[in-house]
């Protein structure tokens, strides 16, 4: 208790030279029979680790996090959750850990967790991952407010950087921080079974407190919208509900990129598929979700679709900053003997690629074509977008180009520089949001 004590008035010294010099603390902290899971939101800074110094929760972190000079030796003495990107089961076992410490009857230290999982810009509540919520047990949600004139504390991926973020906070005369610890939130049978209603719900609660709305994009989707390449998603995509269902049916970005090619040889065979057929073509049982991914693509009056669309929107998704590999992908399934494709073929990949269903890319077509022979090669695609990188703006959507993107970036933008690292298990979404209205292509 004597070196808890020490640790802590230490690292009150240390927030207290930063310009943290008072703290407004409301609301009663649970003990931990009462909840042994605290979940902190919303996460935007590495300032956040003050709630930690202050209560000396142990925390879900990167193993990595451990080996820091001076910061390292206080998540030693917390007795953390190691997350350890090397060990494939480290999710699993991360999860197991938890449960076995929510379930000590208050012998350990509560779990202090961050369930969005990265950083966000704190204008919203994006997606919680499930894991805190997988145990069953009841959580005392804790929500944190940065009230300053100036917002010197965000640190996300589109903003300054660690050291820049660290200086201007120090110049500040004082800095502002609200800590609010929420009534204990029991769940439901039905939470406790459902994990991800439980931290949907929870969710909820800690949004009305902090006045603030919920958005059901994840990092993942930010990521796929603000990817860095010349085709920026446009207003009305559709890819981010193919994402969703990606998700649902367990399709793992690094297991798909290496099957890719696979995918795409055995696509240039098969061009009218049933639902059934691309039930087997995923090699699943058909579902929900396969049913509702089936609508994404389905335009034929005889209803099939053309499963080299499904293949297209798959690497954008699983690799969204490699548009121009996903391009290369698509005309080594859409060319001829002569290794070209038609405007009607261009038509079809990029509106797959955008994920919209009207597309017209007779301008974009016809200045490519420089042999007016009504058909380009790969070649000749790579060659006009490097010679012009604006592209897409000027010849695709020149009316709506960054509409999208803007209000993402108002919303929220996220990062993977938050200190807690993401340990949830891969679960398969239950929730629904009712019928699809947009086709993919």
């Amino acid at each position: 208790m004597t070196l808890d004590f020490l640790l802590k008035m230490i690292m009150r010294a240390m927030w207290f030279a930063g310009g943290f010099h008072w703290m407004s603390i409301k609301g009663r902290r649970a003990l931990p029979k009462e909840a042994p899971i605290m979940t902190l939101a919303p996460h935007s800074s590495y300032f956040d680790a003050i709630p930690v110094t202050m209560t000396m929760a142990s925390i879900v972190m990167k193993a990595e996090s451990k080996d820091i000079p001076i910061w390292g030796t206080l998540i030693k003495y917390i007795r953390p959750v190691l997350v350890s990107r090397s060990d494939q089961y480290s999710r699993r076992k991360t999860v197991e850990e938890i449960k076995q410490r929510a379930l000590s009857n208050g012998r350990w230290p509560q779990v202090m967790i961050f369930p969005e999982g990265t950083c966000t810009n704190r204008s919203c509540l994006i997606t919680f991952k499930p894991g805190a919520f997988i145990p069953g047990v009841p959580v005392q949600p804790v929500v944190l407010r940065y009230p300053n004139e100036t917002d010197t504390i965000t640190w996300t991926w589109q903003g300054p950087g660690a050291l820049k973020i660290l200086w201007l906070t120090l110049c500040q005369i004082h800095n502002n921080v609200e800590i609010e610890f929420l009534p204990v939130y029991t769940p439901s049978a039905e939470e406790e079974r459902n994990p991800i209603l439980y931290a949907f719900n929870v969710r909820k609660v800690m949004a009305n407190a902090l006045g603030v709305p919920v958005t059901d994009y994840t990092f993942e989707d930010c990521q796929l919208v603000m990817s860095d390449s010349q085709l920026k998603l446009p207003v009305d995509t559709c890819l981010l509900e193919f994402a969703k269902l990606a998700r649902k049916l367990n399709l793992k970005p690094d297991k798909i990129e290496k099957e890719l090619d696979e995918l795409a040889e055995s696509a240039k065979k098969l061009k009218g598929e049933t639902l059934e057929t691309f039930a087997h073509y995923l090699k699943l049982q058909i579902c929900d979700a396969v049913s509702d991914m089936f609508l994404l693509f389905a335009e034929n009056e005889n209803g099939t679709i053309d499963i080299r669309e499904y293949v297209i929107a798959l690497s954008v998704v699983s690799r969204p900053s490699k548009m121009q590999e996903t391009i290369k992908l698509a005309f080594r399934m859409y060319e001829s003997i002569d290794q070209t494709i038609t405007e009607d073929d261009l038509a079809c990949i990029l509106k797959t690629v955008l994920g919209v269903n009207k597309l017209n890319v007779s301008n974009l077509f016809k200045v490519i074509d420089t042999t007016q022979e009504k058909k380009i090669s790969y070649m000749d695609f790579c060659k006009f977008s490097h010679a012009n990188p604006d592209y897409a703006e000027e010849y695709l959507y020149p009316d709506q180009m960054t509409a999208f993107t803007d209000c993402m970036e108002k919303q929220f933008a996220a990062t993977s520089n938050g200190f807690c690292t993401d340990f949830s298990p891969d679960l398969n979404d239950e929730d629904k949001d009712g019928t699809l209205d947009k086709k993919i292509n």
